[in-house]
């Protein structure tokens, strides 16, 4: 196996080694809060995430940001949209300005004070939870296409592609004996989803939530709520339907209809980014291990993801990105 070594990581590998409860605490108090002492880690790997019980009101949720992932001024971008969709009574979870505003410090540590709200994983075989879903979708992407952000990123090969196979090669992530293989179709896939966006032509390009998969939309009595706007970003509409689908080409066909049906009741979708689908998928596999092993010095990644040095993990993803060049050859999705 090739040496593991530390590819593109801050400065500090282990960022949150002195965020204690006690400093939690403090923190809070700083900003005018009044916790009872009571807290709860979410499961959150990139950033960490409390529930925090009050003395004199409902519990708060405090996220902590990975040092030297974002720029202030990306983290605020994403606070101002979030801020925007609920001014338009979307049912997104934004920040609460407290203090100076919404993005705190306490120390070295920049976080943000969200109202919590619960709720339950959306059923994505119903297909009226389907429709709901698309017309808040469709409602968000009429807000997000008013304006680009202009510090955040934009979803692209490069970004997602290039350089996590980058981030894996240099760092000798792959098992010696998986690294031919892996390398080539790895450059096959990349060359793929490169073909696909060609293939698409020049897609609007606007403002959204990003990382749009169940475990980001919540749903209650009421109905759905939208959380996690961290990867916000510009890109294609299409990067936040494909997460909602499953199966095969037959059931994500059926599910898009759902879904557009629901979109386009207040949102044009250009039928040219289904071309868009399996690459997307494609890049999201690629930047999922690069992510594993920027992340790796975390003591979190280790115990997290025992597997990610196993030969066994790297063979299921030769398998996979096989699989991924495959569908990205087939006709595109079609719904209609």
């Amino acid at each position: 196996m090739g040496a593991m070594t530390d590819p593109g990581r801050e400065p500090d590998a282990t960022p949150y080694g002195q965020l204690t409860p006690e400093r939690l605490l403090d923190a809070l108090e700083a900003v005018g809060l009044r916790p009872d002492g009571r807290l709860l880690a979410m499961n959150s790997y990139e950033n960490r995430v409390y529930q925090l019980w009050m003395d004199d009101g409902p519990p708060v949720v405090a996220k902590f940001y990975r040092p030297g992932r974002w720029s202030d001024a990306q983290i605020l971008e994403e606070h101002a949209f979030a801020a925007e969709l609920a001014a338009h009574e979307l049912p997104v979870v934004a920040p609460l300005p407290l203090g100076d505003g919404t993005l705190l410090r306490h120390g070295d540590f920049r976080f943000a004070i969200y109202p919590r709200r619960g709720g339950r994983a959306p059923e994505l075989d119903d297909p009226a939870v389907l429709r709901w879903l698309g017309r808040l979708l469709g409602r968000i992407h009429r807000v997000g296409a008013v304006s680009r952000f202009a510090h955040r990123e934009t979803v692209s090969v490069a970004l997602l592609g290039e350089a996590s196979r980058q981030t894996l090669l240099e760092g000798g992530w792959i098992p010696d004996e998986l690294l031919p293989a892996w390398r080539s179709i790895a450059d096959r896939a990349i060359d793929g989803a490169r073909a696909a966006f060609e293939r698409a032509g020049s897609p609007a390009l606007l403002r959204l939530h990003g990382d749009c998969h169940a475990g980001n939309i919540l749903w209650t009595d009421e109905g759905p709520h939208f959380v996690d706007l961290d990867d916000a970003r510009n890109g294609p509409a299409v990067q936040d339907l494909w997460m909602l689908l499953s199966g095969d080409a037959m059931a994500m066909a059926t599910q898009m209809r759902e879904v557009l049906a629901g979109y386009e009741t207040f949102q044009p979708f250009d039928r040219r980014e289904l071309l868009l689908l399996e690459a997307l998928r494609t890049l999201r596999l690629l930047h999922y291990s690069a992510w594993i092993a920027r992340r790796w010095a975390d003591p979190a990644f280790p115990a997290a993801f025992p597997w990610f040095g196993t030969g066994r993990y790297w063979q299921d993803r030769v398998l996979e990105l096989r699989e991924q060049v495959a569908a990205m050859e087939e006709p595109a999705l079609m719904p209609d």
